[in-house]
């Protein structure tokens, strides 16, 4: 990708045009229960107090069933304003409980430290090495030791291309040596995500603790 593409995918202008011209369902990504997700973070046994941070979460429904569970303590961050804006009507009064941010994820400066650190169909939009890098060191900056971390992204399966933008692929391989250096893999599985349209795009989670 070149550098004019590449700032295309870190732009926030971009990004808030999606989320406003689109619906919920209109994106690919779109889940109305993010059941692996919620199923990986039940695998953690956090307390309800524990900080969870949200990658890349925009208008994800992640946080909605968070709250159902009774975590108290959510971080949603993306690079869109207009997705954030989103959740927080959405969800109305109950936003209150939820913190937002808006910031590119390679640039994310944690004011604390998280328990878990969750992102789905982020990653994947990032295709330099140095965001590569910069992303792996926000997380081990972010995540407290014995934290934990979810990542999910296009598998060597998935589509090629997402919102018109070129993206990464990775298998479970990948995954487990870009995060080795802080993380160590817990699991990873692969999974075809039916978008809102009928049309399939393969996935591949991976759990780690951090060191």
């Amino acid at each position: 990708m070149d550098e004019a593409k590449r700032r295309t995918a870190m732009d926030e202008n971009y990004w808030d045009k999606i989320y406003q011209a689109k619906s919920e369902k209109e994106v690919s990504w779109f889940q109305e229960v993010p059941m692996l997700s919620l199923e990986l973070i039940s695998e953690m046994n956090l307390s309800l107090d524990d900080n969870i941070i949200d990658i890349g979460g925009g208008d994800s429904r992640l946080v909605d069933h968070l709250l159902d569970k009774g975590h108290k303590n959510l971080t949603v961050v993306d690079i869109s304003a207009a997705a954030l804006e989103k959740t927080r009507s959405r969800l109305g009064e109950r936003s209150k409980d939820i913190t937002f941010i808006v910031s590119d994820v390679t640039k994310f400066n944690p004011k604390e430290s998280y328990k878990l650190w969750h992102d789905r169909a982020t990653f994947h939009f990032l295709t330099s090495i140095n965001d590569v890098e910069a992303y792996l060191n926000v997380a081990n900056k972010a995540v407290a030791p014995g934290g934990y971390l979810i990542v999910s992204t296009f598998s060597k399966t998935g589509p090629e291309k997402c919102s018109g933008l070129t993206i990464s692929k990775y298998s479970d391989r990948d995954l487990k040596a870009l995060f080795a250096r802080y993380f160590s893999n817990i699991r990873c599985f692969e999974d075809t995500h039916k978008t809102p349209w009928g049309s399939n795009q393969d996935f591949v989670y991976c759990g780690f603790k951090k060191r």
